[in-house]
């Protein structure tokens, strides 16, 4: 039976403002066929184009989140590696989800239910928020396998946890603990598995209850700056807050002011 003739590479649950998609490969831990690459992709494509959708919780099926490029794939058969000069190069650049996921203008939070290797850990750091389950795990194979990555893990993983601890990750492929990964601020918290999608939803939650305007042109504005040295990153800051605060009315933000008080005791009881 090929991929095709089975349950869908993707699920998506749609409530609301909200968008859980979930790789569904379990029996390859979600490895990254041909097929699931094409689907992820074309998945957050799709949920970029929906004007409903603002926020998305990307998770795994089954016991991992995501086991990275199908290895058998990719090594069975000549017209995986593209069958052509290029080699695997033509895999990792084509049909990117990782691109995808960073196309996407609201908040991505990454609910990181098992292991995430190497492709799979691209997939993870291309989320804006990781919560990760006390049974995730995350290794970067690249250099046992004998690929380089291309889809921004040499580039991220040090700017989230350091140089010096990127390169002891990808140099030696071992794998990191979840509660090495909330030490070493990889990822926002560590929860029990069946706390997971919970948190990830209470998360999410609270995201889609800001003004949807600034939930996207804030994210914008965070991850502009952060491709960017510091000073440049402040000018940009100050440009952009000029631009959007002169059309802010105090009326509007005298209504708004209830609304975050409240909040506060709430969250403060």
């Amino acid at each position: 039976m090929t991929e095709t003739t089975q349950a869908p590479l993707v699920l998506v649950e749609k409530s609301g403002g909200l968008a859980i998609v979930t790789l569904n490969r379990p029996s390859a831990m979600n490895a990254l066929s041909h097929g699931l690459r094409s689907a992820l992709a074309e998945t957050f494509e799709k949920l970029e184009a929906d004007p409903e959708t603002r926020v998305v919780i990307l998770t795994g099926a089954g016991k991992a989140f995501c086991a990275g490029l199908d290895l058998k794939e990719l090594g069975g058969d000549t017209s995986a590696l593209g069958g052509k000069e290029g080699g695997v190069n033509a895999v990792v650049t084509d049909l990117d989800p990782a691109t995808s996921i960073g196309r996407f203008s609201g908040p991505v939070i990454g609910a990181v239910n098992g292991a995430a290797i190497t492709g799979g850990f691209e997939l993870a750091l291309a989320c804006d928020v990781l919560i990760c389950s006390s049974e995730a795990r995350f290794a970067d194979t690249h250099a046992r396998v004998g690929i380089m990555p291309g889809w921004g893990l040499s580039q991220k993983l040090s700017r989230a946890i350091g140089i010096y601890r990127a390169k002891e990750l990808s140099l030696t492929g071992n794998f990191l603990s979840a509660a090495q990964a909330a030490e070493w601020g990889l990822v926002n918290r560590v929860v029990a598995p069946e706390e997971l999608l919970p948190t990830a939803r209470k998360l999410a939650e609270d995201m889609l209850s800001v003004l949807p305007e600034c939930l996207i042109a804030y994210k914008k504005l965070i991850d502009d700056g952060f491709a960017l040295p510091f000073g440049e990153a402040m000018r940009t800051e100050r440009r952009v807050s000029g631009e959007a605060n002169r059309n802010v009315a105090a009326a509007a933000i005298e209504a708004r002011r209830e609304g975050v008080r409240q909040r506060g005791q709430q969250q403060k009881s």
